[in-house]
């Protein structure tokens, strides 16, 4: 690890990456907020009046997953993403207290680290929002260098907000780090730079490609992207370009600059030792005016619906993956970690829960099932939901986010097969049954915790987990 402080744990190397991988490039575009049905390979392009001919390109030459499934928020679905593990365990499902330290604790082992231990170079060009503090950014967390925002896109409104005084709550600012060195503020943050964002992050996303392959470097590059997280504002280039407004705008814009990212690519003739994953951390935006679309699913963001943890991803391959294929097998955002680890060869943490499961075989075609059964959809830190195979079971009743949660004294059940949009509760003696699994997935989620205790929202570094007894 590359700048792991003593007394930090290290990675046990007794357990083996999937073997005779090498250390293929990997290439990860993560959105903000897309909804399940914006692209034109899930049902929309066209119907939403814009083709996305590259992203659906990607889609063809690769693999598509139809029931991946993130976090109901940013944070939590970036923590599950970089560490492996289901965000309540690293305290990143709500914000913590004034003045406590937000993000991920330096304990804990992201991605980047995993992959900067077997040689990658890695590079982060976007949003981070695990930790702005000292410690915590993420030139400090594996990559080598970083640039984007350490919080999130909102703060580009407030300088257009009544009442605003930078005087009294300063701009957040764009930020650039290299390892080893402390970040450098770039400018402040607000609309301009937001419309700017996304091609500031590809554009240094290629250079840092080329830089890499020219020196034979593996590389990481981590893009999490500013669209479309409200404001959804395209780069003034592709402004009225579709004459549907904002969205629809930025929307041909992130296919475009996909589309270049991958001639890149296989103009450095590097596409077939390179893995690309595109994918979102949550649903579709729910803001006005920017309110995306959850394609068949119902609810919006913030909540346990489907339009909330159900997103598009596609993986690309050349030579490795078979191109064209499609699955609905159950997958998770910590799912993503345990597989780019497997690619990598990198050897997992095994001091703690790792939640996700390598999905190479269910991508390479090897396996048809994902070895997931179950996902926890937790809300903040309460258990709102509970996914099993083809089944929802709700415990807390909320739809959507300015919903008050109610919860249940009966819990709701759904056939996601029969009911995509969860309007029908079937929870009925006939279906009563659903609760054994799923209760067995809980108690299997709790019983982990009572040996490794969850990291509580705020915690300080240096932090040592507290290891419960446990009898023989």
């Amino acid at each position: 690890m590359s700048d792991q402080p003593a007394g930090e744990p290290k990675l046990d190397s007794s357990k083996p990456g999937s073997p005779n991988l090498g250390r293929p490039n990997i290439v990860f575009v993560f959105v903000d907020n897309l909804g399940y049905g914006e692209l034109g390979c899930y049902g929309g392009g066209l119907v939403r009046g814009v083709p996305t001919p590259n992203i659906d390109r990607l889609a063809a030459e690769g693999m598509r997953l139809t029931n991946m499934n993130m976090e109901a928020q940013c944070t939590p679905s970036r923590s599950a993403v970089m560490t492996g593990r289901i965000p309540i365990r690293s305290g990143t499902v709500r914000i913590p207290l004034p003045g406590q330290p937000s993000g991920l604790v330096r304990w804990e082992i992201t991605l980047a680290e995993l992959l900067s231990a077997r040689g990658y170079r890695c590079a982060h060009y976007g949003k981070w929002h695990l930790g702005a503090g000292p410690g915590r950014q993420p030139h400090e967390r594996g990559f080598h260098e970083w640039w984007g925002l350490a919080e999130t896109h909102d703060s580009s409104l407030w300088s257009t907000a009544v009442g605003y005084d930078p005087d009294v709550v300063p701009p957040e600012v764009l930020l650039a780090g290299l390892a080893g060195q402390a970040s450098e503020a770039v400018a402040p943050y607000d609309t301009a730079r937001r419309a700017e964002f996304d091609a500031e992050a590809f554009g240094r996303g290629e250079d840092f490609i080329r830089r890499c392959a020219e020196a034979g470097q593996p590389f990481f590059v981590y893009l999490p992207l500013a669209f479309p997280h409200f404001p959804t504002l395209p780069h003034p280039d592709y402004a009225g370009v579709t004459g549907l407004g904002d969205f629809a705008d930025a929307l041909r814009e992130t296919d475009d600059r996909v589309g270049h990212l991958v001639g890149v690519l296989d103009e450095l003739a590097v596409g077939a030792e390179t893995l690309v994953i595109f994918t979102s951390d949550n649903g579709a935006e729910d803001v006005l005016p920017w309110r995306g679309w959850t394609g068949p699913w119902g609810g919006s963001y913030f909540t346990a619906m489907e339009g909330s943890l159900r997103v598009p991803f596609i993986a690309r391959w050349p030579g490795r993956l078979p191109a064209g294929r499609v699955s609905n097998e159950l997958a998770h955002a910590t799912d993503i970690f345990a597989t780019l680890a497997g690619v990598a060869g990198a050897h997992v943490p095994t001091d703690r829960p790792i939640d996700g499961v390598d999905l190479l075989p269910l991508l390479e075609g090897s396996s048809e099932r994902s070895e997931r059964d179950s996902v926890l959809c937790f809300v903040a830190d309460r258990l709102h939901a509970v996914k099993w195979r083809n089944w929802k079971l709700h415990f807390v009743w909320q739809e959507y986010m300015g919903d008050p949660p109610i919860e249940l004294s009966i819990p709701r059940a759904f056939n996601l097969y029969e009911d995509p949009r969860e309007r029908r509760d079937v929870f009925l003696p006939s279906n009563t049954w659903l609760q054994r699994p799923v209760m067995a997935a809980v108690a299997e989620f709790w019983d982990s915790v009572a040996d490794h205790p969850l990291i509580p929202a705020g915690t300080q570094d240096p932090y040592t987990p507290r290891r419960e007894a446990t009898s023989p």
